[in-house]
């Protein structure tokens, strides 16, 4: 398909009229092919990554939460959510099947025993010290050849998105809220 066709079947998608949100086509299309581009990094990122960890016998969410009690210590299971975006019972799932392969333990909260934490094990922790390089050395080789100052300017775009993107959720559960209350 040619690049008018695409262009067309996007107009012909988005009806016309108002539905470009009192954005520009041009905005609007630039969105979204922004979108499919970084979607489409992610996902090659993410499936490379995971070919990685399988080797380990984890998967990227039980990585994700070995590395956050590596850097924070331990943590309640509702901020190991928040650090690496998972549902509440996505956390559970993965806690338990760590806990099952001895790489992480539940513990009562310092201050509050009817909380719980998890952290690492001794051996979770020698395990994730050994995994961790390859796991840094990998995602290095996928940037190789972004300088520096490339990396950085991605970096703050990607917080700016994050943060735009954050706020405007916000918004919207808060506004949904107002409706139903």
């Amino acid at each position: 398909m040619t690049a008018n066709e695409r262009a067309g079947k996007f107009g012909e998608a988005m009806g016309g009229g108002d539905a470009n949100g009192g954005y520009t086509a041009e905005q609007v299309w630039s969105s979204l092919r922004l979108w499919v581009a970084f979607a489409r990094a992610h996902s090659a990122i993410a499936a490379r990554e995971q070919h990685t960890l399988s080797k380990y016998n984890l998967t990227r969410g039980e990585f994700g939460v070995m590395d956050a009690l590596f850097f924070k210590g331990p943590l309640s299971l509702s901020d190991i959510q928040r650090k690496i975006i998972v549902s509440s019972s996505g956390i559970t799932y993965l806690v338990d099947r760590l806990e099952k392969k001895g790489m992480v333990k539940r513990q009562p909260a310092p201050e509050d025993r009817r909380s719980t934490f998890a952290a690492l094990t001794d051996e979770g922790e020698e395990f994730f010290k050994g995994i961790f390089p390859k796991h840094v050395i990998g995602l290095a080789e996928v940037f190789s050849d972004m300088t520096n100052k490339e990396s950085e300017r991605g970096m703050e775009y990607f917080n700016e998105i994050t943060k735009r993107a954050t706020s405007l959720l916000e918004k919207e559960i808060a506004k949904e809220s107002e409706k139903i209350g």
